[in-house]
Order: structure tokens, then sequence, then C-alpha cells
């Protein structure tokens, strides 16, 4: 198992709140994808901040941060708003969604 950290783009900060939501190693982030590993960096207290939700959606794809195209915020962005309008999961309905039972 792979830290966070090792994930370009993933420092020691991003690392230690994504622990705080849970999520604790590289493979755990690729499995789960950007959009719904930064939803539960979200739900778990992160402020949500659209360059770090970037950092992470680009160091998936082994790209800097900085790599990120005028043609790709617009999308970045839909995206981004959609995950904070998305209204926080109960623990009960988070484990059924993880174990595929979710509605």
């Amino acid at each position: 198992m792979s830290a966070i950290s090792t994930i370009r783009n993933m420092g020691p900060k991003m690392e230690a709140q994504f622990a705080r939501a849970g999520l604790t190693t590289a493979e755990e982030l690729h499995a789960l994808g950007a959009d719904e590993a930064y939803r539960r960096l979200v739900v778990g207290g992160h402020k949500p901040h659209f360059i770090a939700y970037c950092a992470l959606v680009l160091g998936l794809q082994d790209r800097g941060w900085k790599s990120l195209s005028d043609a790709e915020k617009p999308d970045l962005r839909k995206r981004f708003d959609a995950i904070k309008s998305r209204p926080a999961k109960s623990e009960l309905d988070q484990f059924l969604d993880d174990f595929g039972l979710g509605s």
C-alpha cells in the first residue's frame, strides 16, 4: 500500500486531510476516482477549494497541477461545483454505497 503523498501534487497536508476523511492510501484514491475521493474529503470537513480539487484530478493522471489547460477548466469547474452541492451522506448511507448496496 502506498501513501497518498506518493501521488503527484499530494503532500503531507493533503494526506492528513484525507486521513481525517478515512482515506489513507494512494490505491484507495485511485479506486474511488478524483470526484468521489474529493467528495469524501469535503464531507470529512475539508473546506472545498478548486485548486486542491484540480491538483487531485491532475495528480491521479500523474500530471503537475500547473498543467491544467484553459480548455479543461470549465469541465472541472462543473464537476467541482457538483461535488460542493451534493448533500453529505450519513455514515450508514456511505457504508452501504461502499459495498454496492446504496440507492
